[in-house]
Formats: structure tokens, C-alpha cells, sequence
């Protein structure tokens, strides 16, 4: 998509927001997790995140698993966002680390019984499953296999 004259240096940015909302698929959770762990680093109290029900998901997982406060969609289509409120514990964010697991260019799939723990139960894996996204305890306890996402500790 090109456009041919800018009048403001806001609405290059809306431009460039709008080619990137374009090409949100199936795999922006990687975005999701490294907004939220550079705003972690920053010690912000909030970051906002293009709306996508996967990442909604993925944020309401979460914050169920202590990592994150609070998540929740805020405006309407098509400048719906997510506003996550990030945890700290003793002036420290939460969430010590990530790992992407599966990418674009190489996806992994795994079977319950191969569902191994992070950090020793410290961690969690999120995964894709046919009925929804699960972490690796709760999988493996529904017997469901499926796409490994990343792993978060």
C-alpha cells in the first residue's frame, strides 16, 4: 500500500500503522510478547497492543497464570486495542523471560505426552490447541496436543 503525501508526522505513523494492521495474521503473538517485555524493561505501569482475539487470548492466559495484572480490549473497530497492566513484585516486572517457539517459517507441534515443564514448573509453555490456547499444564491434563507458541518464566 503506498500513499503519496504525507500532511503530519501523525499520519505517517497512522499510515504505517494501518500497513501493519494489514499483515497482523495468525503469528503477531511474537509482537504481543515483545511489546510486553520491553515495556516490562521500561517499568511502565501500561502498554497498549493492536487488538487481536489471539492476542486477548493469549493476554487473559496470563493474567489468570499471575504473569500479567490485568488485560482487557478497550474502543471499537478498527482502533481496538488491548491495555495491559504489567505486574511487578519488589520494583522487578514479573515475567524474567521468553522464548518464541514456533515462527512463521518453522512451526512446532507437539503431543501431550511430549508436554515437558518450563524451568522446573517455574514456567509455563502456551500452545494452540483446537480448543483454544492452553498452557502446557493445562493440555496435558485435557489430553490435547497442538502448536507450541512460546515459553514465558
Amino acid at each position: 500500500m503506498e500513499f503519496a503525501e504525507f500532511v503530519s508526522e501523525n499520519s505517517r505513523v497512522e499510515a504505517k500503522y494501518r500497513e501493519s494492521r494489514n499483515l497482523r495474521g495468525k503469528y503477531m503473538y511474537t509482537d504481543f510478547i515483545t511489546r510486553i517485555r520491553n515495556a516490562q524493561k521500561a517499568r511502565l505501569e501500561y502498554v497498549k497492543i493492536p487488538y487481536s482475539e489471539m492476542d486477548l487470548a493469549i493476554a487473559e492466559l496470563l493474567t489468570r497464570q499471575g504473569f500479567l495484572e490485568n488485560a482487557s480490549k478497550k474502543g471499537r473497530m478498527p482502533k481496538r486495542i488491548i491495555e495491559v497492566k504489567l505486574k511487578y513484585s519488589l520494583g522487578k516486572g514479573v515475567i524474567g523471560g521468553a522464548r518464541l517457539i514456533s515462527k512463521p517459517s518453522r512451526r512446532l507441534y507437539s503431543g501431550y505426552r511430549d508436554l515437558k515443564p518450563v524451568k522446573q514448573g517455574y514456567g509455563i509453555t502456551v500452545i494452540s490447541t483446537s480448543k483454544g490456547i492452553k498452557t502446557n499444564k493445562e493440555a496435558r491434563k485435557e489430553k490435547l496436543g497442538g502448536e507450541l507458541l512460546f515459553e514465558i518464566w
